[in-house]
């Protein structure tokens, strides 16, 4: 399974998490989220990330120049679309070489059906709890309710993971579960991820192979 830490943006703090070696790291450009990382991103520090770890942005409803101008910058590898962002956005992005994940906001009353029109243009769903935020609310939504999706691009499960509900994530079943996004719930501060905890959490993870 992959791993995700998202919401980072000290510089410190990415290299102290990226030794864990996660799959993905995430950086938010959404100028409300109080971990919005485009002002005190370093460009260095993003660029001497290991090739093994994928650089995702994190984007609601941005403009395509903007978006493609922040991508460039950071040289990132994913762009994570958490608004209202059409399958023809999508695709926009994606000719530019960069991977797509799209993010929906899930709750029980939520329809799967929608998701068949960016099927061919996406690399990945993010499946979040539904809240007054488009992500980082801090708690679950039910996961049964993923019995419902039965199409064929994996996603990342989001939303209030963290290390009190990990034993719960791990017997977590589904055939398209590709892997965790951890965001708030690891944190000590907005933007600043506990790196003892997400070091925990990360071997954890690493050492379930059976399991994940």
């Amino acid at each position: 399974m992959k791993v995700k830490i998202c919401g980072m943006r000290e510089a410190a703090n990415i290299m102290a998490v990226a030794d864990f070696e996660p799959d993905f790291l995430g950086f938010i450009f959404y100028e409300k989220s109080p971990r919005f990382a485009g002002e005190v991103l370093s460009t260095e520090v993003l660029r001497s990330l290991p090739a093994s770890v994928a650089k995702v942005g994190v984007f609601v409803n941005a403009p395509l120049p903007e978006l493609l101008a922040i991508t460039a910058r950071y040289s990132l590898d994913y762009a994570q679309l958490h608004g209202h962002e059409t399958p023809a956005y999508c695709q926009q992005v994606r000719e530019q070489g960069l991977r797509i994940i799209k993010a929906f906001s899930v709750d029980e009353a939520f329809d799967f059906s929608i998701l068949a029109e960016y099927e061919a243009v996406c690399d990945l769903f993010l499946f979040d709890t539904k809240g007054k935020q488009p992500g980082g609310n801090g708690y679950a939504f039910d996961w049964r309710v993923l019995t419902n999706y039965h199409g064929p691009i994996p996603f990342l499960l989001s939303g209030g993971l963290g290390p009190d509900n990990s034993s719960e994530l791990l017997h977590f079943r589904h055939p398209q579960l590709a892997g965790y996004d951890f965001n708030s719930l690891l944190e000590t501060a907005p933007g600043l991820k506990d790196v003892e905890a997400t070091g925990r959490l990360l071997t954890r993870l690493h050492d379930q192979p059976d399991t994940l």
